[in-house]
């Protein structure tokens, strides 16, 4: 590069390195470059080891790199990510090596979206870690609601929607509105009041009788409690939202023991809300559809069903008629004496058979009672006597004698004979010699 002195006279060749140090100095020497803040969105974003992070900054017409070093980088309290509008205040200067200008950041901060992007990321977060989103704890919703609260905004096109998909789906349900602020720094404490207003109904409602729908006020009047409760709004930006994405909402519905659906904005946008309700409706309309019936839907199906007993029963009938008609034309009921004879005639033939039988088995019982009675004959010791045996008995004590050890002279013995007994003493005793 050639710089001219003014006269043209003289000419200076710098360096690449000394046109870069001139150029740093010009921007170092500048004080509104000293310190300076940047809004932009991060891209590019890089957590080195080292601690430090690399990023660019970027609006829709032109980009910066940065870098944030380790000392600042460890202070931030959130992580900064990829897509994230910040605001970052720093320094400008020239990186020597790449001679290019970059922003040294001191500190940095979510900006706009990027500030609701991490509150909310946080809180959803914190919250899921205690349990808020569990499904297991989810209500069911009735499917025949007489009471429905609604809580949102009376004068937006969202109740107006409702309303009117409501009175047209299911008339009968009885409607009562909380009106709240949607929006603004005083909707998420409304918001909440009014979820825990509706579950409280019983001891603290105003039932108006000149609406067709209700507000609540501090009257304390007995009512029955609400079935379902539908929390929302109509669509908006992030910020417009941001009243559902708030702990004071979520835990309000957290608490609820009624069912609650959420109703926030458009189907592609999602609120903390959403995650805690038993139910997320993509719109306040389609919420409205959700928690009654269709009660023209609900007579067609009962019609049909009603034409389906009808016909069920008409054809049960037949059947039925068909049986008895058959029935009707058997002998039993056409010659009910023809069915007495037959059982008559069958209970003869089962005497007979049931006699013949006895006389047999009697036959048989006497034929083995004879001969048991002629084995025992063969037995008795009264055959043995008869055939000139006699049986000896001791005669104090009626005992067998059984051999002439146990006799002694002047014992008294009976003999037994087939006619009588003998009774005789003992003279003598003579044993028999068994050599």
């Amino acid at each position: 590069m050639v710089l001219l002195s003014p006269d043209m006279a003289v000419r200076r060749i710098f360096s690449v390195g000394e046109l870069t140090e001139y150029l740093k100095a010009l921007l170092d020497s500048d004080r509104n470059l000293r310190s300076i803040w940047v809004r932009g969105e991060i891209s590019n974003y890089k957590h080195h080891s080292s601690g430090h992070i690399y990023f660019t900054l970027k609006d829709e017409t032109s980009t910066i790199k940065a870098v944030m070093f380790r000392s600042k980088a460890s202070q931030l309290a959130f992580r900064p990510e990829h897509g994230m509008r910040v605001v970052a205040r720093g320094y400008v200067t020239i990186f020597p090596r790449d001679g290019q200008y970059q922003l040294y950041v001191e500190e940095l901060e979510p900006d706009g979206l990027g500030s609701l992007h991490l509150a909310f990321e946080q809180l959803k977060k914190r919250l899921e870690a205690e349990g808020l989103f569990d499904v297991n704890l989810k209500k069911s919703l009735p499917p025949f609601p007489r009471r429905l609260g609604i809580v949102t905004s009376p004068t937006g096109a969202a109740v107006q929607d409702m309303l009117n998909i409501i009175r047209r789906r299911y008339p009968k349900v009885h409607i009562i509105l909380v009106p709240v602020a949607v929006q603004g720094e005083e909707a998420p404490g409304q918001i909440a009041q009014a979820v825990r207003m509706l579950n409280d109904l019983n001891d603290r409602v105003c039932l108006s009788e000149q609406s067709e729908f209700n507000f609540l006020d501090d009257t304390i009047r007995p009512s029955m409690a609400v079935d379902v409760i539908i929390v929302g709004r109509g669509g908006g930006s992030l910020e417009e939202l941001w009243a559902f994405n708030t702990e004071a909402v979520a835990r309000a519905i957290f608490a609820s023991h009624i069912p609650v659906v959420s109703a926030v904005g458009h189907e592609t946008d999602f609120t903390i809300a959403d995650f805690v309700a038993d139910l997320r409706a993509p719109t306040p309309s389609a919420a409205a559809e959700l928690v009654v019936p269709d009660e023209k839907e609900l007579l067609r199906h009962l019609d049909s069903l009603g034409q389906r007993l009808f016909q069920g029963l008409k054809h049960q009938l037949h059947v039925k008629q068909k049986r008895l008609e058959l029935c009707l034309q058997r002998g039993v009921l056409t010659r009910p004496k023809d069915r007495l004879f037959q059982l008559s005639q069958h209970v003869d033939s089962l005497e007979r058979e049931l006699t013949m039988r006895v006389e047999k088995a009697l036959q048989g019982k006497q034929g083995r009672l004879a001969a048991l009675a002629g084995q025992l004959q063969a037995l008795s010791p009264l055959a043995t006597l008869s055939r000139g045996y006699t049986l000896t008995l001791y005669s104090d004590d009626r005992r067998r004698v059984t051999g002439v050890e146990e006799v002694r002279v002047g014992q008294g013995l009976t003999t037994l004979l087939t006619d009588g007994e003998v009774d005789c003493t003992v003279t003598e005793v003579r044993r028999k010699d068994r050599g």
